[in-house]
C-alpha cells in the first residue's frame, strides 16, 4: 500500500532517468501546436481525438501512432521545444540526470537533416538545470546498412552524444542483425545499450550482451524466464532500465500488480524505473514510481535501492556518480 509518506519519498528522492525516448515525450498539445506552426495536417481532428488513439494492443500499434506524431518535428526549434518540455517535467520529478534516446532515422527519412535534430535536442540539454546526455538509437526494423549510414552522418557531431542504442520493433529483429554497426560504435568509444527482452525472448538479452557487447539492457523484464541468464546479469551487475507503465500499456504484463519489478530487485538485479515514452504510456518517471509502488509490495528500502541503481547504472564520471549517490544517502537519512 502506498502511504502518503512513501509517495512523498518516491516523488521527492533524487533519481536518474535512463530510458526515455525524447520523441515519446511529445504531448498531444505540443504536437498540435507544432503542426499549426509548420503547416502539417494531422489525421486527428483534435488533441482529445489523438489522445484517445493511445489505446495500444502491442508495440507495433504504439509505433504507428508514435511515427505519426513525430511528423510535426521539422525545425531545430521544434526539437529544442520538445526536449525542453521533457526536461522541465523531469526537473519537477527530481530527476538529477537523464540519458535521453533520440531516433534520427525517424526524421532523416522525412528529409530533416541530422544536424537539425541533434542541434535542437543538445541545445535544450545544455540549457537545462538537469544533467542530460544523448544516446542515438538505431531503428531495428530498418537495415544495418541504414544504421551504419546514420552512424557516419553522426560522426561530425560525436561530441553531442555519449552512446548508441537499438529500439523500435523487437520481435524478428534480433541483436545480431546489428553486430557490425555496434562494433564500429565501440571502436569510436561510444557506450552501448540495446532494447531486449521486452517483447523479444531472453535469448535477445543474451545476444545483446555476447554479440553487441552492450553495457546496459533496456527493458529486460523477460530475463526471469531464464534462471542462468538471471545469474549472469546479477554476477556481472548488468543494469536493466525497466519501464512499468509502458509494460502495462503494451501488454507485457496485464496489470501492474503482476509486474516483476519486485522480483527483479529481490534477485539482486540492477533494476531501474523509467518512463520510456511518457506522453503515450500514461506518465513521466514519478508516475511510474507511484504506479509501481501502489500495486506492488515495495517499501522505502526498495525506493532507496531504485534511486541508487539509477545513478549506479548511469554513464557518469566517477566523481559525478559519487556526488549523486551521496545525495541519495543524505535524502534517505532525512527520510528514514
Amino acid at each position: 500500500m502506498l502511504t502518503d509518506q512513501l509517495r512523498n519519498i518516491v516523488e521527492r528522492m533524487p533519481k536518474a532517468e535512463l530510458h526515455i525516448h525524447i520523441e515519446g515525450s511529445l504531448e498531444p498539445e505540443l504536437i498540435f501546436a507544432m503542426a499549426q506552426r509548420n503547416g502539417v495536417s494531422l489525421a486527428y481532428p483534435s488533441v482529445e481525438a489523438l489522445r484517445q488513439a493511445y489505446a495500444f494492443t502491442d508495440l507495433q500499434s504504439f509505433l504507428d501512432i508514435y511515427y505519426a506524431g513525430a511528423s510535426v518535428l521539422l525545425t531545430e526549434q521544434d526539437f529544442y521545444d520538445m526536449t525542453a518540455a521533457y526536461l522541465a517535467r523531469a526537473h519537477a520529478d527530481n530527476v538529477r540526470h537523464a540519458e535521453i534516446f533520440f531516433d534520427p532515422q525517424t526524421h532523416t527519412a522525412r528529409g530533416v537533416p541530422f544536424e537539425t535534430v541533434i542541434n535542437g535536442i543538445s541545445r535544450a540539454c545544455h540549457d537545462s538545470p538537469v544533467s542530460a546526455q544523448l544516446i542515438m538509437c538505431f531503428l531495428r526494423h530498418l537495415s544495418e546498412e541504414e544504421a551504419i549510414a546514420t552512424l557516419e552522418d553522426a560522426a561530425p557531431h560525436r561530441d553531442k552524444f555519449i552512446g548508441v542504442g537499438l529500439d523500435s520493433s523487437e520481435v524478428g529483429h534480433p541483436p545480431e542483425k546489428f553486430a557490425r554497426v555496434f562494433d564500429r560504435a565501440r571502436e569510436l568509444g561510444l557506450h552501448l545499450v540495446a532494447h531486449a527482452g521486452e517483447e523479444g525472448p531472453p535469448a535477445y538479452i543474451r545476444n545483446a550482451l555476447d554479440i553487441l557487447n552492450v553495457e546496459r539492457i533496456d527493458h529486460g523484464v523477460r530475463c526471469l524466464e531464464d534462471p542462468l541468464l538471471v545469474e549472469r546479469l546479477v554476477r556481472e551487475q548488468v543494469p536493466l532500465t525497466v519501464c512499468p507503465l509502458s509494460n502495462i500499456k503494451l501488454r507485457v504484463f496485464d496489470v501492474m500488480g503482476k509486474h516483476n519489478l519486485r522480483d527483479l530487485l529481490d534477485k539482486g538485479l540492477v533494476a531501474t524505473v523509467n518512463s520510456d515514452d511518457p506522453a503515450y504510456f500514461g506518465g513521466y518517471v514519478n508516475d511510474n514510481y507511484v504506479a509501481a509502488f501502489e500495486a506492488l509490495p515495495l517499501d522505502a528500502s526498495h525506493a532507496k535501492q531504485l534511486a541508487k541503481n539509477s545513478f549506479t547504472a548511469a554513464f557518469l564520471e566517477p566523481e559525478q556518480k559519487r556526488a549523486f549517490l551521496a545525495e541519495v544517502e543524505s535524502f534517505f537519512a532525512q527520510h528514514p
